[in-house]
């Protein structure tokens, strides 16, 4: 029977190199923490902020509340948060959660990031900030979004969930915005299993976040509202397990790529390479010419016990809980046509060789 090939599988370490981590939760008894991480935590948030070399990093239980944390730590609690409708929909739902209205923008067709070209006329006096995100790994136009934010005095979060390992214009893409967030879910190149990170440029900015995820916490005392945003031990204990197999895994990734590459080559399209980018091949999205072509490729692939995936699909304006409707072409197009192809540690060049065929 042949084997089945997912759109991705998470990367698992060595059940005994995991368990001499967890040795160490039962040598302490600390499970999680209350106004601080455990000690396992605090030793992840060290080790990951050296990787990035970025400051004012936090750990935090998902991607998704590592946004709302950003939004609530900035005093963004209503009005306007302009975003892209072609990502996840935690992005957007983490908006509307804390009670503010996504305004979505269209995106740019080279990368389908967030197009700043189109930002500045869907700015009101109700805007409040800009949400972009840098899909599948690629670099937003940063400089450019940084320019209309300033000029409208505009905070700028950065979904980063796909950007971990990525390094712009010499500097992780996880430095850049008044706070880029991370997710940690079990697919991510760097998981643990489920969390997510936040990196604040001020340090006033990473405290509030840091009490808030804490009940509000600043030693004994309940200094503002809070909630429990906290990672416990145990998923510490399988971030530091993958963390030391973080070369093998980019190593891996980035030859399932170049396999990739050259099988396709001249054959589908695909994202244009950025000049400023070492990319962390956290992805390999190719668009086809049309739907049609793309579902009739989808119906040899699941034939084949192959399981790609329509990544994003569809664009969040199609969102049927939202009242507004917004009109982004670019991003309608693409996601009527993109598939995320599968890509994880373990493929083999045979695997790849598989589901290029069915192309």
């Amino acid at each position: 029977m042949t084997d089945k090939i997912f759109v991705t599988r998470p990367f698992l370490p060595p059940v005994e190199e995991y368990l001499a981590y967890v040795k160490k939760i039962y040598e302490t008894g600390i499970l999680t923490g209350q106004a601080v991480s455990g000690p396992l935590g605090q030793e992840l948030e060290r080790r990951l902020s050296s990787f990035l070399k970025v400051e004012n990093f936090q750990i935090v239980t998902n991607g998704t509340i590592a946004l709302q944390f950003a939004l609530k730590a900035l005093g963004i609690e209503s009005g306007e948060v302009i975003t892209t409708p072609f990502t996840y929909v935690a992005t957007t739902s983490s908006i509307l959660w804390e009670r503010c209205k996504p305004v979505f923008v269209d995106i740019e067709p080279d990368n389908f990031t967030l197009d700043p070209a189109k930002i500045e006329a869907a700015i009101t006096p109700e805007t409040k900030a800009i949400m972009p995100v840098h899909v599948f790994g690629y670099a937003c136009d940063v400089d450019a979004i940084q320019k209309i934010a300033d000029k409208h005095g505009l905070k700028v979060i950065y979904d980063a969930a796909h950007a971990f390992g990525s390094v712009y214009k010499g500097k992780s893409l996880t430095s850049y915005g008044d706070v880029s967030t991370l997710s940690f879910q079990a697919t991510k190149i760097f998981h643990t299993a489920e969390g997510g990170a936040c990196i604040c440029r001020d340090r006033a900015v990473h405290e509030r976040l840091d009490q808030a995820k804490h009940f509000g916490l600043n030693g004994t005392e309940h200094v503002c509202l809070g909630i429990n945003g906290k990672q416990e031990e145990f998923n510490a204990a399988l971030g530091l397990a993958v963390f030391d197999h973080m070369n093998e895994i980019f190593e891996a990734r980035k030859h399932i790529c170049a396999v990739y590459d050259e099988l396709l080559k001249n054959k589908v399209q695909r994202p244009k390479p950025q000049k400023d980018l070492i990319f962390n091949h956290a992805y390999y999205p190719i668009l086809f010419e049309n739907e049609k072509e793309l579902l009739a490729a989808f119906d040899r692939w699941n034939k084949a016990d192959i399981f790609p995936r329509r990544y994003f699909h569809p664009s969040l304006t199609e969102l049927p809980y939202l009242t507004e409707k917004f009109d982004c072409p670019v991003s309608k197009d693409v996601s009527s046509r993109i598939v995320s192809m599968p890509l994880y540690v373990g493929m083999t060049d045979d695997d790849v060789e598989r589901v290029c065929k069915e192309i």
